[in-house]
């Protein structure tokens, strides 16, 4: 987990680069239409990047051949990529499931390697642990099994939830769950669930400008109610942490808190960090579970107008749902509620982690 949780943040290098070459090559459509389009093929981008940082990361922690172990799992998942008629194609085919793929290679890969060399000894340990991650993608290749398939199959009915209130819990249930123990949530299913809420997005704006009522609660806006601060609403966390005893925490805190008001809360989960925390993992997942049911009636009974206009997460609040909500002036009152009612939730979890921070900075 301490190696995922390194090499995660710094394989988001290759979506950025994905997003950014997919968009330039796609011949139409607009900006967001082309963003959304290059979602999927980038994260296949990225899955690259992060099989060979993980399998890197991993084998120093293990004592055995960094270059060793990229190469056999590399070989190994080379052997696992999808059928495509070209690289465009393969990225796509690979999408959010190659991230999956490329942690199981390579810790695989990694600890194959340091148990055959533990117990064959150097030369044949090394020989047979790197050989077996390829042979066991030639087997399942041989077999006609698809892993990338597979994860495939795992993921996709998220993207088929569609508008309702389980489909927004089920889907901030499963990205702040992810979050918990280092994968990135929302990136991970962004290539998913992305494509289906951006589209009724769309949808509520086309009706907006035909003077129709918008027929959406659950589009992608919507979600910046449902996460103050990032994923696992995480900004009254770090107002609490600003007034923590510990100097470490302290520092954390307002080293975050800029990020933190731009919805950008991975600093905050790799330093402080929120990531295998057992004490903040709970309300972690819970206040956002109970910031969308509050959000969604809200919206259901007409107390806070539906989302209109597709909002960057970036925009910080209140100008983010003033903005998505076509300035109405009661999304701002609920987007504070929800801020009040996250804290709450985090309030005795905070006490409990600050009692604890003590014995565990000693040690």
């Amino acid at each position: 987990m301490s190696a995922i949780s390194w090499a995660l943040p710094y394989s988001f290098i290759g979506l950025i680069v994905g997003l950014a070459v997919f968009m330039a090559t796609l011949p139409s459509g607009t900006l967001l239409e082309r963003f959304s389009g290059s979602f999927r093929p980038a994260f296949g981008i990225m899955s690259g990047v992060l099989i060979v940082l993980l399998s890197g990361a991993l084998a120093r922690r293990r004592n055995v051949s960094a270059p060793l172990a990229i190469a056999s799992a590399c070989a190994a998942f080379a052997v696992s990529l999808p059928h495509a008629a070209n690289f465009p194609a393969l990225a796509t085919a690979l999408g959010t499931s190659g991230l999956f793929l490329a942690m199981g290679l390579g810790i695989f890969a990694v600890d194959a390697l340091a148990l055959a060399r533990r117990r064959f000894g150097s030369v044949p340990g090394t020989v047979a642990g790197a050989l077996l991650p390829l042979a066991f993608a030639l087997g399942l290749r041989a077999l006609g099994i698809s892993l990338t398939a597979e994860l495939d199959g795992l993921i996709s009915p998220l993207g088929n939830l569609g508008d309702s209130l389980s489909a927004l819990l089920i889907i901030t249930f499963v990205e702040t769950l992810l979050w918990t123990v280092g994968i990135h949530g929302p990136a991970l299913l962004a290539a998913v669930v992305l494509p289906v809420y951006i589209h009724l997005q769309l949808q509520n704006t086309e009706a907006f400008n035909h003077h129709q009522p918008l027929p959406h609660i659950v589009t992608v806006s919507t979600f910046l109610f449902i996460f103050p601060g990032g994923a696992g609403a995480t900004l009254p966390l770090v107002l609490m942490l600003l007034r923590s005893r510990t100097k470490r925490d302290k520092r954390t805190a307002l080293a975050t808190l800029g990020p933190s008001l731009f919805n950008a809360n991975e600093p905050l989960m790799f330093g402080l960090p929120v990531v295998l925390n057992p004490y903040l993992g709970v309300p972690f997942v819970v206040a956002p579970l109970v910031l969308a049911v509050v959000t969604w009636e809200a919206m259901n009974l007409g107390l806070v107008g539906r989302p209109v206009w597709y909002t960057p997460s970036t925009i910080p609040l209140p100008f983010s749902v003033f903005l998505a909500t076509n300035k109405d002036w009661r999304a701002i009152p609920l987007a504070a509620l929800n801020i009040v009612l996250a804290g709450l939730i985090y309030l005795p979890f905070v006490r409990l982690y600050a009692r604890h921070r003590p014995a565990e900075d000693a040690e």
